[in-house]
């Protein structure tokens, strides 16, 4: 697979074989990864690996904190407060695939909550990859840290695994940084779901669409 099938084909997974990702392997991907660039060379990001009993007590502490209705605390404004059209429609037609993919209407609240829960869980991945950065790095870190973390997305899928970056498990940054010593002081950007992805499951079997280059390039003579 040449890089552009790679980025093309690319796409987020949100259900997982129970197969074991090896400790060689996302060191692999880490170290592919590291050799992105940064504005001068700060490489400012830190990696948590969070596998086996630490992301089963992680994961159960996230989800407890989201049924008892806890609001996110993410460490930065994600998204748009107020949503232009383009982006809205978007970003409506992609819960919408999402949701017709398993089958789960509108009506269905209570099915979309348990959806929305398992992101606490990495989608039930074996690993989960949390990702931080110092916090006295400021805004061009976060466009160096984009460039890694796509690296990984891209290392990831050479060595036959599935992906899907995760917004949502920095939700809750202070029930991290408490199960994670290490990071206390640092600011959480966001997570990772990685493992085997199941092709089976009809939740990986859609793929959103993309704009054109025409709609968002303009060429200047």
């Amino acid at each position: 697979m040449n890089i552009s099938e790679a980025i093309k084909q690319r796409q987020s997974s949100r259900a997982f074989l129970d197969t074991e990702v090896t400790n060689e392997q996302i060191k692999r991907i880490l170290e592919t990864a590291s050799h992105s660039p940064s504005g001068a060379n700060t490489q400012p990001w830190q990696v948590a690996v969070v596998t086996g009993e630490a992301k089963l007590k992680l994961q159960q502490q996230l989800e407890q904190a989201f049924y008892a209705g806890t609001p996110s605390q993410i460490s930065y404004q994600y998204y748009p407060i107020d949503w232009k059209p383009t982006y809205k429609q978007r970003r409506q037609q992609c819960g919408l695939q999402l949701y017709q993919a398993l089958k789960i209407s509108k009506e269905n609240t209570e099915a979309r909550k348990a959806q929305w829960a398992a992101n606490y869980r990495a989608f039930d991945a074996p690993i989960m990859l949390l990702f931080f950065m110092d916090k006295s790095m400021e805004t061009g870190s976060f466009l160096d840290y984009g460039l890694f973390l796509h690296a990984i997305l891209l290392a990831a899928m050479e060595e036959g695994l599935g992906t899907c970056l995760q917004a949502s498990l920095a939700d809750y940054p202070d029930i991290v940084r408490s199960s994670l010593d290490a990071f206390k002081e640092h600011t959480l950007l966001c997570g990772m779901a990685l493992g085997y992805e199941d092709t089976q499951a009809p939740v990986n079997n859609y793929r959103t669409p993309r704009a054109t280059v025409s709609e968002f390039s303009q060429f200047f003579n």
